[in-house]
């Protein structure tokens, strides 16, 4: 059963971001397991009923192509999958809890996908409100977007901007809430999941054509 997030989980990624060394790790590895990925299990199993079975994040960086070697996630990530690359996304971290949903994917196939229904005058039209709506509630869009036009998109293209998107995510912070070591933590992600729910289905909708 879900009863919140412990202070103790941000306290452990505060200390891990000024120490993210192994021997730090295997110091307080029962810390992160009690405090962060127990919690985060009973949160996923307290949504799943609504909207599917989630997966916790593996806590190790994989550091094989990046310049940055330290081993560890200075975060705890969450995530329901709706479609390949597509789903809701909820994090732990030093600064208390996130929550997001979207497009994660950048295989060209999803791209072409989410390009092609982005050009469609209807579909279009609708993701450009759906987008204005989640920002009206709170939400910030993001996602990788391309700093020039797509190629062969027109620069008089009325959805220029989401056609730069190889990526398309809404999401809102929570810094430490008050209410973060509680059961309504729960409720909170839940409400917020249900807000984005209509652009996730969406997107899970379009990536998902033709599967």
């Amino acid at each position: 059963m879900f009863t919140g997030i412990p202070t103790a989980a941000l306290d452990f990624y505060e200390d891990l971001e000024a120490d993210n060394s192994k021997s730090f790790w295997t110091a307080h590895k029962s810390v992160y397991d009690d405090s962060v990925r127990a919690p985060m299990t009973a949160l996923l199993a307290e949504l799943e009923s609504e909207f599917g079975a989630g997966k916790v994040f593996r806590p190790y960086r994989d550091v094989r192509f990046s310049k940055d070697k330290t081993p560890y996630k200075t975060h705890q990530g969450g995530f329901v999958e709706t479609r390949p690359g597509v789903g809701y996304y909820v994090q732990i971290d030093a600064a208390g809890l996130f929550v997001a949903g979207g497009f994660y994917s950048h295989t060209p196939l999803h791209v072409g996908r989410f390009r092609d229904a982005v050009d469609d005058d209807r579909k279009g039209r609708e993701l450009v409100r759906l987008v204005k709506k989640a920002r009206s509630s709170g939400f910030e869009i993001g996602g990788d977007t391309l700093k020039t036009r797509p190629r062969g998109v027109a620069e008089d293209h009325p959805r220029l901007d989401l056609m730069r998107h190889r990526s398309l995510t809404a999401s809102r912070s929570y810094l430490s809430p008050d209410w973060i070591e509680t059961p309504r933590a729960a409720d909170e992600v839940r409400t917020a999941w249900r807000s984005m729910r209509p652009l996730v289905e969406w997107l899970t909708t379009v990536i998902g054509a033709g599967e």
